[in-house]
Order: structure tokens, then C-alpha cells, then sequence
């Protein structure tokens, strides 16, 4: 650890003595910092007891727009591997990733190890798409390209961890494929709060109609225009149900089902945060079961 590092670990320690918050105190193992709650999980899944993991992103919080304390951010620059999504998801977070790097903090990049999507919206502009997680297959990419980092932290035993939760997340896929594959190809059409589905509609055949929220982030708002132009795509495609983000208010989904010419449902999805662990969603496999099933039953005629 080089002596800026060190001073910036001690200064962290002074703090959170302090405060008492922000995770807790700091322990003997490795510190590996997480931006996101799904990446949170799947982290901690791959180092098991070897090192400590702290999850910035909250419970049901939105990676677009959440906000740190002023300890976790002196702990982001004091860990031995920061974890980040990337593809601009942690939009309020910017700042403090930079801080880090600069710090010479070691970074794994999930989004550089995925096959990128542009957004399906015009309103993006071609930006990249940062919810690859929606397609297992993209996460066990991210799977294979972050166990490395995790062995030269937290040891050896990371690898047999990571076989164990990769041979999981082909499981997920495999049943993902069958459950989606049953739903009539002119049914599958996907109408959300937000932009996040594009992964999971490359991978599995489905037609994304549209999402309330323009562009790339929950920080945009919709015009009247918009919405109209998107109840009028529902009527024309069909779709029985549309599909509301946990991590996001579902008011406007609501009116846009009320406004359709025929009986639409609103079903809430998991899809940009995990729950607390009394929550549907409290991990990423369960997240991504709770809503293949929500989908499937949603869409089946």
C-alpha cells in the first residue's frame, strides 16, 4: 500500500470512529467496495469470508441518482478493489469514482467486460446501455473477467466460489430461456417506467415498445406528447401488461395503463435495485426469477 493510500486508510479509520456509520468499522481483510446493490451480492457470492465487502448502493435506492456518506467516500478511496457498473449508470457517483481513481485505487469496470448495447430509445442518442445484468449471460461474463481481481485480493478459495455461482447463473439462464420461450413471439413486448430492458429483449426475442421515462436515465421526465405517442404504441402492439420498477414510482405507469383503449396491468418488476432481505428481490438470482415469472405470467395469453 503506498503511503498516500495509508494515510487515507488511517484517516478513514478516524472517521468512522467517529461517526459509527458507514458499514461499520473497518476489519483486517481486504476491503472491496461495490457502486451497486446487484453487484453488491454477486461480489460477495465470489469472495465469501476472504475480504469485506461494502455495498454503497441502499436497498430499493436508484443507481441513477443515490448518494453517499462522507466515510463510505473515504473508504471508496482506501479499498484494495472498488467495483463500479459503469456505462455512465452511477450518475451521482461520478465524483467520487474519479476521486478514487486518482487515489490509485485499483477498478474493475463491470461494463467493460460486456458485449454493450446501445440504448433502445432515440431519446438516448446511441449512448450505451448500463443494465447488461437483465441478460445472466452478460453477468457471467462479468463473472469470468472479475474472478482474477478478486484472487490477487482475497485469495485462492475465490475460484472455487466463482465455479459454484457461475454454474448458478447458468441454471438462471437455462430456465430464463425456457420460461421466455413458451410466450407467443407476438407477445413479447415489453413496456417499462425506464430504459432497461434492452438486454434482456436482445438476448430472449423481444420487442421493446417503449418506457415512460425517455432516454437513459430515471433523471429525465416525459412530455405529454410522449405519453400519448406511447398509449397509442400500446394499443397498437397489444400489450396486456406493462411492467413498473421497484426502484422508481409507478404513478405515471399507472395513468399511461388507464389512459390505453383496452384493459392493461401493471405489475412491479425488480430491475435496478435489490430489496432488504424481508423484500421479493434480496439477491440476484432471486431478482432475476421473481421477474422471469412476473414476465412470463404478465405476457402468456
Amino acid at each position: 500500500m503506498t503511503l498516500r493510500r495509508a494515510l487515507v486508510a488511517a484517516m478513514t479509520a478516524a472517521l468512522l470512529a467517529l461517526t459509527g456509520c458507514a458499514g461499520g468499522a473497518a476489519s483486517d481483510r481486504p476491503l472491496v467496495v461495490v457502486t451497486t446493490n446487484i453487484l453488491g451480492d454477486v461480489v460477495s457470492h465470489l469472495v465469501g469470508d476472504e475480504a469485506e465487502v461494502l455495498t454503497l448502493m441502499r436497498p430499493g435506492a436508484d443507481p441513477h441518482s443515490f448518494e453517499i456518506s462522507a466515510a463510505e467516500a473515504a473508504r471508496m478511496r482506501s479499498a484494495d478493489l472498488l467495483v463500479a457498473n459503469g456505462l455512465g449508470l452511477e450518475e451521482g457517483l461520478q465524483q467520487h469514482l474519479d476521486a478514487a481513481s486518482a487515489d490509485g485505487v485499483d477498478t474493475f469496470v463491470a461494463g467493460d467486460a460486456v458485449e454493450v448495447l446501445p440504448y433502445s430509445s432515440t431519446d438516448a442518442d446511441g449512448a450505451d446501455d448500463p443494465h447488461f445484468w437483465t441478460d445472466p449471460a452478460q453477468m457471467i461474463a462479468v463473472v469470468d473477467a472479475l474472478t482474477p481481481m478478486l484472487e490477487s485480493v482475497a485469495g485462492p478459495a475465490v475460484a472455487d466460489h466463482a465455479a459454484a455461482y457461475r454454474a448458478e447463473l447458468e441454471t438462471l439462464d437455462a430456465d430464463m430461456t425456457a420460461a421466455f420461450a413458451a410466450i407467443p413471439a407476438e407477445r413479447r413486448a415489453l413496456v417499462t417506467n425506464h430504459h432497461v430492458f434492452g438486454y434482456l429483449a436482445d438476448r430472449f426475442g423481444f420487442r421493446v415498445i417503449g418506457a415512460v421515462i425517455p432516454g437513459g436515465t430515471t433523471l429525465a421526465a416525459p412530455s405529454a406528447s410522449d405519453l400519448a405517442d406511447l398509449v397509442s404504441a400500446i394499443d397498437a402492439a397489444g400489450v396486456p401488461t406493462i411492467f413498473a420498477e421497484s426502484s422508481s414510482p409507478d404513478r405515471l405507469v399507472r395513468a399511461l395503463a388507464d389512459e390505453a383503449d383496452r384493459r392493461v396491468e401493471v405489475t412491479e418488476l425488480f430491475t435496478e435495485s435489490l430489496t432488504d432481505a424481508a423484500g421479493n428481490a434480496p439477491d440476484y438470482l432471486t431478482m432475476m426469477r421473481v421477474n422471469t415469472e412476473r414476465i412470463a405470467t404478465g405476457l402468456s395469453p
